[in-house]
Parts: structure tokens; sequence; C-alpha cells
């Protein structure tokens, strides 16, 4: 408790022992009840208490809610104590306040007024106790009424040193809780100049201040620049004895240092010649001093001289430009891999993990590969193997590949659980980055498997896969080495899966050889059928079909398998149906029929590798930016799918590089070119077996009629046809009848002109003032819940409105209006829920609640501030949601509401107007750029294609307000037909950023559009396709 010399307080004292000396807990409460009531009586019925007695009581108080007793009076004695002159009294009131007033307490008005009072004061101790006070509750009130007092207090040239620290340190603490509420921007330069302040207090408060300001906005504070080389060059060019008070065990201003040094890394190299060659001066010194013999031998000094060593090296590879400033950090780095210090062993690995992306240090990193795959073997700690594990993956190229890699396979056999996943990734990425030979990179991924089965995730077997099957010339060897992988007694499930997979595809190539006979590969695989979980024996099945195309003569002992009762009557739905339908396509089809459906899979295109992309997700740190992702590819593997019904419509194509839990079901070995159907009498099975092969570009303008009646005219239809027509302009006669989409799939129904659809243009620009009511299907009765509220749930009425604004009325009955207003940023987004009492009641126990369907939760984070519990008549509540984008959506989120309105329960479900389109950024491009990322994304699963009839009168001003609305740019001249609209923008996810490019061809004559989206991530196509067709 704080106490003044010569002004103890005797009661307090006595107090305080009398605790101490209670016997028991009752004792204890007893004691502290009898002074409570002594205490509130004194507060209520003496109003000639004296400062002295109540800093007494008030301190009574504190040391009681201290002891864990809750503390309801009182407060209002506390805050008069501030206006005191004594510095005990103030003092006490201060601490009273920080301990036990919150932010939203009633008294914080009054308070934040005597903090303004002792901050106007020109006594610096009253200012440095108000200010502590700020910096403890540091609530955006406060921020909001101090917002101009302390900024002013820190500049002016009035303040003492002592109290410029702490006005900083109390700035920093508001910015941190307040960013968008102190206006920093008439203050900057004097800030700035800050650094240049005699008093290395108040520069090391200011270097943390100025550091978080240029995080928000760098270039305003782009000035410190200069002035924090040239502070840092009097530190390390000043001896120890120079800065006394501010020296560590030798060193001078350590914090300081590492401060200013942090602070630099926001900033580019300088440009200006004096100041960069006295930073790198100021570099070059810190990393001489680290060579010298230490002038202490206590690790406080060791500490600090690294601490300032390891920024400055920060800084280095921060700048890479100085290839004599990186190696020298390097080779300072490499001093430390040997060092008995463990944390030191840490921090070199990982600094040099950084230096190995380098152009200019790479080499040098190189150096040190024996040092750290000693590391890997010999360290206790796991901390410092995963960071050598790193450093082995960052320092890899081709020249050192091979040992690398054999190095990692061989520790991986002992290295803990907690990093071989990590590790079974990187291994596969350097293995296929660097493979000269593909036999080599065959054996490794085998040896993967064989080694760590359990943690090799579907990404790495299915990437073997497709390099296999993109390579003619290492088929034959990978069919011979999973045929020998696989006759081990103990054998991996997903040694199983690339066995089935290769062999299916390539088992003819070893056929020739009796000890690997068509019969011998088929009981090999068939030996681990039972022992594979269902989706493998899935796979299984689809290997044998292709063995009977493959095999002929052991196409009876396959029929076999197929017809038990294990799989004919198998309780997994998926293994039944694939037995019936193989065993009724082996029977049936003819030769050249089989032929054609059960051919060798096509080559996959080339795409980003997502073993790499898992990688990232897992451990970002661990992939630099901008490295070797460039190089990686992969491909995507079609679903390949059978069914009974012929007129179902086609699988979704899964695209095998990315995310893992998209790939489950991609396990089947099937190709075809086309749509079979295989009768016999009257009765036919069907069996589609989808391959996504391009289609001929050369598709003629057609004349479409679709089963609802609709003709479509003036389209060219095919899944090149839109390549074409960006090029070659506008398409020429002819007609023939096919489906919408040219895919060879069933004919889709084009949606009818919907009936409220001109409404919905006037409706595009309503504000959040708007009078009009919401649509009926989002009312609600006023006997409770009504239909109204369950079609509300339902329909997507509402969240249409939003898609192209962001302001409106998102509901509206007699009881209540419900508008929204948001805005968004990136990846981020910002919604105000306002909620209005049209009543003359009060609405009583008014919660909200958010659910998020279909694992919404994974691609969306919600963050929901607490709305009031009561609405007032007449009045209108506002609620605030953050929301964060994670990877793509198509569900929207859950708003359930609810309150009692003359004591009965209401409910109301309502979609929130989230939708995916408002994380996009427009994009700007010329023509050429346009063809090119157009082409490049020609994909299946990367395109989706609407045609439909527009809902009202084709206007060009309309559609342009309907695509900015959107999200997207609109690019003029770059269709050669100019009545079409070309648009381009960047989905922001945290996870990624994903191209979009729109296409818009509308034919005012028949009053149809067709639209085409195209975008470097699957299913975002679809999504913003669907969505931009719901607004036209």
């Amino acid at each position: 408790m704080p106490a003044v010399k010569g002004d103890g307080m005797r009661g307090l004292a006595v107090f305080i022992s009398d605790i101490r000396n209670c016997k028991s807990k009752e004792a204890e409460i007893k004691r502290i009840n009898k002074e409570l009531a002594n205490i509130r009586s004194k507060f209520k019925g003496d109003k000639t208490l004296d400062g002295y007695q109540k800093k007494k009581y008030v301190c009574k108080l504190l040391f009681i809610f201290l002891l864990g007793h809750d503390i309801d009076f009182g407060h209002m004695e506390a805050v008069n104590l501030l206006s005191s002159n004594k510095y005990t009294e103030k003092q006490i009131g201060y601490l009273f306040i920080s301990v036990l007033i919150g932010a939203t307490n009633d008294l914080m008005k009054l308070v934040i007024q005597a903090i303004r009072n002792d901050l106007a004061s020109r006594n610096p101790v009253h200012i440095t106790l108000a200010l502590q006070c700020v910096a403890n509750i540091g609530s955006r009130e406060m921020a909001e009424g101090l917002s101009v007092d302390i900024p002013k207090l820190l500049v002016s040239g009035d303040t003492i040193d002592a109290v410029k620290q702490s006005a900083a340190l109390t700035l920093l603490r508001l910015l941190r809780s307040s960013p968008d509420i102190i206006p920093m921007g008439e203050w900057t330069s004097r800030i700035i100049h800050l650094l240049n302040d005699q008093h290395m207090g108040v520069v090391t408060a200011a270097a943390s201040l100025i550091e978080n300001l240029v995080k928000k906005n760098p270039e305003e504070y782009k000035g410190c620049v200069s002035l924090a080389v040239s502070r840092l060059s009097r530190i390390v060019t000043s001896s120890y004895t120079d800065l006394q008070d501010y020296t560590y065990y030798f060193v001078p201003a350590p914090w300081l240092s590492v401060k200013l040094l942090r602070l630099l890394q926001n900033y580019p190299p300088p440009e200006d010649p004096a100041v960069k060659t006295r930073l790198t001066e100021c570099l070059e010194t810190i990393l001489n001093k680290a060579q010298e013999p230490p002038k202490s031998k206590k690790v406080q000094h060791s500490n600090a001289k690294n601490a300032v060593l390891f920024e400055a090296i920060n800084l280095i590879i921060h700048m890479d430009s100085d290839p004599n400033l990186l190696v020298r950090a390097c080779n300072q780095l490499g001093q430390f891999l040997q060092h008995r210090e463990t944390n030191l062993r840490y921090l070199a690995l990982e600094s040099m993990c950084l230096l190995a992306t380098s152009e200019f240090s790479h080499e040098a990193v190189k150096k040190h590969q024996e040092t750290v795959i000693t590391a890997l073997k010999t360290e206790r700690d796991v901390s410092v193997r995963q960071r050598a594990v790193d450093l082995l993956y960052a320092m890899c190229d081709r020249t050192n590949a091979e040992e690398i890699v054999g190095e990692m396979l061989e520790y991986l056999e002992s290295a803990d659980y907690s990093i071989r996943e990590e590790m079974v990734l990187k291994v596969a990425i350097l293995a296929e980055k660097y493979a000269v030979d593909y036999t080599w990179y065959v054996d490794v991924i085998l040896n993967l498997i064989r080694i760590a089965g359990d943690y090799v995730s579907e990404e790495v077997w299915y990437r073997v896969i497709q390099i296999v099957i993109n390579r003619d010339d290492v088929q034959g060897y990978a069919a011979k080495t999973v045929f020998e992988a696989l006759q081990a007694p103990a054998c991996h499930e997903n040694m199983v899966k690339v066995g089935g997979y290769i062999l299916g595809e390539f088992g003819n190539l070893i056929a020739g050889d009796p000890r690997s006979s068509p019969l011998v590969q088929f009981q090999l695989l068939h030996s681990k059928y039972h022992l594979c979980s269902p989706s493998t024996r899935g796979l299984l099945l689809s290997t044998y079909i292709k063995f009977v195309n493959l095999f002929p003569e052991i196409k009876n002992t396959i029929q076999d398998v197929l017809k038990s009762d294990n799989n004919m009557r198998n309780s997994d739905v998926e293994l039944q149906q694939r037995s019936i339908e193989y065993l009724q396509l082996s029977s049936i089809a003819t030769a050249d029929v089989l032929a054609t459906v059960l051919e060798e899979m096509p080559p996959f295109p080339e795409r980003e590798s997502s073993i790499l992309a898992k990688l990232k997700k897992k451990k970002p740190s661990s992939v630099p930016e901008g490295s070797e992702q460039k190089e990686h590819t992969a491909t995507k593997l079609p679903q390949a799918q059978m069914s009974n019904n012929v007129e179902s419509n086609p699988p979704t194509t899964i695209n095998l590089m990315s995310q893992a839990d998209a790939l489950a079901s991609v396990d089947k070995p099937l190709t075809a070119l086309t749509e079979v159907t295989l009768a016999t009498g009257d009765e036919a099975v069907g069996a589609a077996i989808w391959d996504f092969t391009e289609t001929p570009s050369e598709t003629p303008s057609v004349t479409l009629t679709t089963s609802t009646g609709i003709t479509l005219e003036g389209f060219d239809i095919g899944e090149s046809s839109t390549d074409d027509v960006m090029e070659k302009g506008s398409p020429v006669g002819g007609s023939a009848t096919v489906d919408l989409l040219g895919l060879g799939t069933p004919t889709q129904t084009a949606p009818s002109a919907g009936g409220n659809g001109d409404g919905l243009l006037v409706d595009m620009f309503d504000t959040l003032t708007s009078n009009k009511p919401a649509p009926a299907t989002n009312g609600m009765d006023l006997g409770g819940l009504t239909g109204g509220a369950e079609e509300a749930f339902k329909s997507d009425d509402s969240l249409s409105r939003f898609i192209c604004k962001n302001n409106g009325v998102l509901f509206e009955n007699d009881l209540l209006q419900i508008g929204v207003k948001s805005e968004y940023r990136e990846d981020l987004g910002r919604l105000w829920v306002f909620y209005g009492n049209k009543t003359t009641f009060q609405l009583n126990a008014f919660c909200v609640d958010i659910s998020q369907p279909g694992g919404l939760t994974e691609s969306l984070s919600i963050q929901q501030k607490p709305v009031g519990g009561e609405v007032e008549a007449g009045a209108q509540v506002k609620q605030q949601f953050n929301m964060a984008c994670v990877q793509e959506f198509e569900d929207a989120p859950i708003m359930s509401i609810q309150f009692l309105y003359s004591g009965a329960q209401q409910k109301i479900a309502l979609k929130m107007p989230v939708v995916l389109n408002k994380y996009i950024s427009p994009t700007e491009m010329d023509a050429s750029t346009f063809f090119n990322r157009w082409k490049a994304l020609s994909s299946p699963s990367q395109e989706s294609q609407q045609i439909f009839k527009a809902t009202s009168p084709i206007d060009t001003e309309q559609i342009k307000t309907k695509l900015i609305g959107f999200s997207v740019s609109v690019l003029d001249g770059i269709d050669p037909n100019p009545e079409n609209f070309v648009s381009a923008g960047v989905l922001h996810t945290r996870n990624q950023q994903v191209g979009v490019l729109v296409r818009l061809e509308p034919n005012k004559q028949a009053q149809m559009y067709r639209l085409t989206v195209r975008a470097s991530r699957d299913r975002v196509a679809k999504i913003l396709c669907d969505l931009l067709q719901s607004q036209l």
C-alpha cells in the first residue's frame, strides 16, 4: 500500500493487523463486515470528513477488495479525492479508480474531467498521476475525451522530460485500444522530432510510439528514418561510459537500439546516399562489436549484446541489398550454430532460414550444411530440431537436393511425432522440385509412405500419381516399384492407394514378367482389400474394372469378386453401387465400349502445387514468400463417377491441388470421353463417367430451345467459345439445338423472368433512411413466431437485395425495422445493424444470436459486439459485427432476433447480408493482360457460365452500376464487341488472393444474358456467377 514518510494511517495499520490475526475465514469475514458497516456509516452520516479520513477509508476499501470481497460503495469519495492538492490523497484516489472503476462506469465522465484538470495543472506530479490512471484504464471514452490534451502535452516545449515519457507511453496505450479516435495528423512532425530529444528516456518512449504509428501509416511518418539512423549512429559509436544512465552491463542503450532497428524495418533501404551510408556503417559496427571479446562474463551482458545483434541482422535481411552485410551476417550466425546456449542456436537457425532466401547469401548459408545436419541428429530440444529442418529446406537447391532429402528421410524414421507431417510435406516438395531423374522422385515418395505413412497426406500421393501419369518415361518403373513395395507383409494403406491407381493404369507395362503377371497383380492387390477403409476399397474396385479392360484373361476372376456378397450386399452404399455397376459394365459392354470408357487417364494440366499450399497453411513462416513457389506445379485429378441415372447432373470437378477436405472423394482411376448408355432388352444401365477434356473450339452460333420454351439466339455455345469470341468479335450465324453449357451434359432449365425483377433495379439505390418496407416474406405477425419469420429464414430475397449495395432496410414489420450499413476492406468487413422500435412500448429481453450453417465457421470469422437488453419505445439501437473472410463461402450467416413485446415472445430469423463478392477489390488491366489471364484460367473448374432471361429491360448504365456495386471494375475497350461488358477484380481471403474475371454478353433482341466468370480458385467462379446472375 503506498505511503509517504510521516503520513502513516494508523487506523489502516490496525485494520490490517486485525485481519492477519483472524483465526478463521469466518472471523475474517465478520471483521470485514464490521469495518464495511463503519465506513458506510461514516460516508453517509459524517459530512465533515476531511481528506485524510476519506483517504484512510478509501484505502481500507481497496484493501478489502484486494482480499477478494466485492465493494459496492465508496466510488464517489474516491473521485472526490482527485480534487485534493495533496499528493497522497490524489494518489490513493487514482489508485482506487484504476482498480475498481471500469470503463463503462457512470462516474467515468467525472473522472475524465478531474484528469483533464490535472493535465492542465503545472504540477508534474499531478500530471504524471493522471497519465498513469489513463494508461491503466485506457477506455474508449478516455481516448475520446483526452485525444487532444495528451498529444499537446507530449509536444509542448514546457513539459518536463519525465512527463513527456509518461505522455508518450499513455498515448501509445490509447492508440492500441482505440486507434481510430486519436487524431495524430497535426502532431506528426513534432512527434517524429522527439527522436532528437536530449533525454534518452523520452527518445525510448517516443520510439515505441512512433513504431506503432508507422505500422498504421508508414508514408506519413517516413521522415523518422533519417532521425532514427542518426540517433542509432550516436548510440552505436558511443562508449558505454558516454551513456552511463542508459548503459546495461557495458551495452549502451540496448532497448532503444532494438526499437530503432525494428522501426527501420518498416521502410525500404534509405534513398538518400548519406543516410544509407551512415546506416551501413552502424550495421557494420554492430557486427564488429559482436566479434570483440565480452566485457563481462555475466549472462545479462551477452543477452543485451545479442539482442542488438539479432535485430541488426533482421534489418540486414529486410534490406536485402548489401551482399557484404548479408554474408557477414551469415558468418556471424554460423558461429552461433555450435554455441553452448540453446536459445542462441535456435535464433541462429531461424535467422539463417531467412538469409537462405536471399540470392546474395544463399551460397554462404550452404557452407553450414553439415553443421545443420548434425544439429538435426543431436539436438535435445525438439524446437531447435524443427528449425534445423526449416533451414535444410530453405538452403536446398539442385546441387545438394539428393543429399538433404536423403538425410531428412533417414532422420524421419526417428523424428518426433510433432514434426513428422511437416517433414513429409517438405521432403515431397523438395523431391519434386529438384528431381532430375523422376525415378528418384518415385523412390523418395514411396519411401515416405513406407517410413511415415500415417503422416503422408492425400496431396502427396495424389501428386506422385499425377507426375507418373504425365511422364511416359517413368510409368513402367513406377509400376514395377510399387508392385515390389506392395509385397511387403506390413503395407500402409496409402501405399495400397498408390499401388491400386498406378497398376490400374500401367499394370500392363510389367505384365510380361511371370512374377508380375495380371493374375499375380490382382491377387496381390486383393490380398490387401479386407484390411482397407471403404474409400480405399472403392479405389481398388475401380482398379479391378480397369484390369478387365487391360487383362481380359482374368475377367471371370474379377467378376467373381464383384459378385461376392461382401461387395454386392455391402453396408457401404458406395461400395455396393460400384460393385453392381462395374459388374454390369464388364458383363454387358463390348470390348470397344470398355476400351473407350476405361481408357488410360490423359495427362493432367499443370497447376500450382497444393503440397506447398498445405505447408504454408500449416506453418506460413516455413515457406519464404516469393521463392520456390513459382517453380512448383501441380495438376487436377478428375473425379470419375458412375450412376444409374444418365439424366443426372455431372459431378463437380475436384481440384487435386486444393485443400485436403475437397480431395477426399477423388479416388477413382476412371475416365471416358463420352457418356455411355448400355441397354439390354427393355432394361438400360447408364454409366456416366466424366472426363473434362477440351471440346472443339469451332462452335457455330446457335439458336437454343430449352425445355421451358425459351429461345436463345445469337450465342455460340461451347466450352472454348468464350475465348474465340473474345478475339473474333461477334459470332456469325448458324443454328443447332444443344444443351446450355455445351459440355455434353443434360440441358439445364433457364430461369424464367421474375415477377419482381423491375423493382429490384429501383431497390438497388435504397438507403438506410428509405421508408420502403421489406418484402412480405420477411414479415411477422404480432402474435409471436409466425410463418413470416420462417419464410425470412428460408428466403434469399433480403439477401439478394444487398449483393450490390451496402446500405438499406433488411427487414420491417409493425414492431421492428432492421437496417444495415457495411464497409469492407480486403478480407475484413464491418457491419452495423440498426434495430428500430416502431411501437409505443419497450421491447424487453432483446437478444441477437448468430449461427453459421454448413461449416461456415471455417470460412467466415464473425465477432459480435453485444447489444443492450432493451429497446425503448421509438428508439433505435446499433450493433456492430466484425467479419474476416478466411476462404470462399456460399451460405450466409443466420441472425436470430428474440424479444418480448407486451409479454409475448417474438422471434425473427434473417440471413445476414454478407456475401462473397463483398471481399472483392476492383482491378484495372489492359487488353493484353486480360486476355492472357483469361486464357490461363481455362480449367473447367475455374469457369462458370450461365445463360438466362433478363428480369428487366437491358440498360447499359444499369448494368455498369450493378457491376461496380458487385465490387469489380468495368474495363472499357477490352471486348471486341462494344455491347459486351468485361470486368476484373481480386477476391481477398485470409489464406490467399483469388483473381476474378467476368464477361457479360447481353442480347437486347432476345432480352437474354450470357454470363461467364473465371477465377483462379475452384468454387469461386460458380459462387460469384450465381450471385451476379441473381442481380441481372
